[in-house]
């Protein structure tokens, strides 16, 4: 069996792989946390502030939405280098794992954020009113009645963005952050070696697939509630 791999995967370091994929899962740990953290609260603010909401505000809501979109709308790629002096000046590297994770939490708070506004707008509007009605202040409102009732389309929001890590942590490859990505353009892009490409590929499938699994449970168990 050992052959077998050998001669169709001759390129293939195992011990390599492995590391790759560790780190690509540092980047995911280390960047879904802040991405939950920055996200969460800019996707309630707007969902307050929007459209027929219980703060409205116009001008607020769009200048903020502006920002979020623009952040939205910059390719990650591109994003990636724009951000190496930030980067740098953060974490004292832009290569690495380490230097992966700012543009990597730039890039998908903004996403989330939107994500997790349109889940609140999910909500049913007689809960909010009927929490209300009950003299509940603001923060009553946010934390027992929008974010519970919303939990289910929150779970499924985070489980598509850190899905959309995984795409994004194999693009932080092409400035060296690490990970599978890495891997996949230095040998099987720079090197033509399309072993390793194949197996940085697959891994990365199996791991998107997982993920999607988890999440998809986690959101029928908490619908169930």
């Amino acid at each position: 069996m050992e052959a077998l791999m050998t001669r169709l995967l001759p390129n293939v370091d195992w011990a390599e792989i492995g590391y790759a994929s560790l780190d690509t899962l540092y980047m995911l740990g280390g960047t879904m946390p802040f991405t939950i953290l920055f996200g969460l609260p800019l996707g309630v603010l707007l969902f307050l502030i929007g459209p027929r909401q219980m703060f409205e505000q116009k001008a607020l809501y769009s200048v903020v939405a502006l920002v979020v979109n623009v952040l939205r709308s910059i390719p990650f790629v591109i994003l990636l280098i724009l951000m190496i002096p930030l980067t740098v000046m953060i974490t004292g590297t832009s290569l690495g794992v380490v230097g992966a994770i700012p543009p990597l939490v730039v890039g998908a708070t903004p996403f989330f954020a939107r994500l997790v506004e349109t889940a609140l707008r999910e909500v049913d509007r007689g809960i909010i009113e009927a929490t209300q009605a009950m003299g509940a202040n603001t923060r009553q409102i946010i934390f027992n009645a929008l974010l519970p009732e919303a939990l289910p389309g929150i779970l499924a929001a985070i489980t598509v963005t850190v899905i959309t890590l995984v795409s994004y942590t194999a693009m932080s490859g092409l400035i060296g952050g690490g990970g599978l990505g890495d891997l996949a353009v230095r040998y099987g892009y720079q090197r033509y070696q399309t072993d390793v490409m194949f197996v940085t590929v697959a891994l990365l499938v199996v791991l998107v697939q997982v993920l999607q699994t988890v999440g998809d449970k986690l959101v029928v168990h908490f619908s169930r509630k």
